[in-house]
């Protein structure tokens, strides 16, 4: 499947998941690859920790929700909760 309909299929399916269920980590991943993906890759996420600016659980959803404030897309805050709760568990592993 090419991208861009990745893309829209993940745009379609993100507005389906309910939002209602607290922190979802899959439609966490479908937003991050519909939005977030065109500005920056994940190996962002995977450099080394002292370089980093998130160390913490908490940290990461201050910097989800900051970046998401440099787009035109306003995210809601279940959105940016499913955001942080994707890349955490795809990436940081920061205890909850």
């Amino acid at each position: 499947m090419k991208r861009a309909a990745r893309r829209l299929l993940g745009a379609a399916l993100a507005a389906l998941l309910p939002a209602a269920f607290g922190q979802d980590a899959e439609r966490g991943r479908l937003l991050y690859e519909t939005h977030c993906l065109s500005c920056h890759y994940e190996r962002i996420h995977r450099r080394a920790s002292e370089r980093s600016l998130v160390k913490s659980l908490a940290a990461l959803r201050v910097e989800v929700a900051r970046r998401a404030a440099l787009v035109p897309r306003r995210f809601s805050v279940e959105e940016l909760d499913d955001l942080a709760e994707y890349l955490n568990r795809s990436h940081y592993r920061f205890e909850n």
